[in-house]
């Protein structure tokens, strides 16, 4: 159903985001892309989505290889970069080292990389999923709908793009909610549905009505019990209408388009690309309320919408918080 979900994604958005200046069928550029899980991971599904999209309008040549155990990461960088990729793209985390020494080996080749740390020059890029504005906007519509006023967070490891999302949600939930409490709770996988799935059975028995679903199977808990879930990077609202109250989605078009538009141009260099993830450059936004559009209060529609609006005009600023969120005491 996942990979479906995926694919789906993919057909839907491949004319939906144009680059300017982009290359022509006749020449488009090389590109390949690592990835340590499989495509339908949250994460990873959106830059495979990116991807393929410009793949499908002809601006790219597209490879990629998923589910990349660490051991092996260096060595699929270098047959790709080794392949005249002008661009190689993946997520490093685990394998920071090893992906900067490939970096260093291939200046010639432009590297945007998924990773915690600095860009490194001349050619080693980097990115992140900084969604934590429709984060916060979520946490606000979980603070909302909750009854018991008990709210649990399921994620894969506390590192700061998975913490800046759960605190930037719990700091929403607090707004509209201060007397909301959290149980957090970090599987140790970034794919393990069932894992994912047992964690979120325990917090409702605890008595959470609400879960931040930060992993694949927190939905699936959700549902069985009967209670909400908020979704995180993606809409899975269409697989539980009646679960997946709202959602906070990223979008790597915008990453994706200036990384092509520059290395087309030959300007390539070390840069941070995860402005490109902020809602004023559309690679953040709140889903659609689809089929709780009806069933969230107007009152709290409108907080939410003003907020957002706060955001887009830069008169509210949603604190970037990278620390470890903790359960309530």
């Amino acid at each position: 159903m996942l990979r479906s979900f995926v694919k789906a994604a993919v057909l839907a958005a491949a004319t939906a985001f144009c680059l300017p200046g982009a290359a022509t069928a006749a020449d488009p550029l090389k590109v390949a892309a690592v990835y340590t899980v499989p495509i339908e991971q949250q994460w990873v599904s959106r830059i495979h989505k990116a991807l393929t999209a410009a793949k499908e309008r002809g601006e790219i040549d597209y490879a990629y290889s998923e589910s990349v155990a660490n051991a092996d990461y260096e060595r699929v960088m270098r047959e790709y970069a080794e392949k005249g990729n002008a661009l190689v793209i993946g997520e490093v985390f685990g394998v920071e080292q090893a992906a900067r020494r490939v970096a260093k080996d291939y200046p010639d080749t432009a590297f945007l990389m998924g990773s915690s740390f600095k860009p490194q020059a001349p050619n080693f890029s980097v990115f992140d999923n900084y969604i934590h504005e429709p984060s916060y906007l979520t946490g606000m519509i979980a603070g909302g709908m909750t009854k018991t006023a008990k709210i649990g967070l399921v994620g894969g490891y506390p590192i700061p793009e998975v913490n800046r999302l759960m605190n930037a949600f719990i700091a929403g939930a607090r707004e509209v909610n201060p007397q909301a409490s959290f149980t957090v709770s970090f599987i140790g996988s970034w794919f393990d549905p069932p894992k994912a799935k047992e964690a979120a059975f325990a917090m409702i028995e605890r008595g959470v009505d609400v879960l931040y679903a930060e992993r694949f199977g927190v939905s699936d808990a959700a549902k069985e019990k009967g209670v909400l879930a908020i979704g995180n990077v993606i809409d899975t609202q269409a697989d539980y209408p009646q679960t997946v109250v709202a959602s906070a989605l990223w979008s790597m078009e915008p990453t994706i388009a200036k990384a092509l538009e520059m290395v087309k141009a030959k300007t390539f260099k070390a840069e941070d690309y995860s402005v490109y993830s902020y809602m004023k450059h559309q690679g953040g936004a709140l889903a659609p309320y689809g089929t709780f559009d009806d069933k969230i209060p107007a009152d709290l529609k409108a907080k939410v919408e003003a907020k957002k609006q706060a955001i887009l005009d830069g008169s509210f600023v949603v604190t970037v918080d990278d620390a470890e969120p903790k359960s309530s005491k």
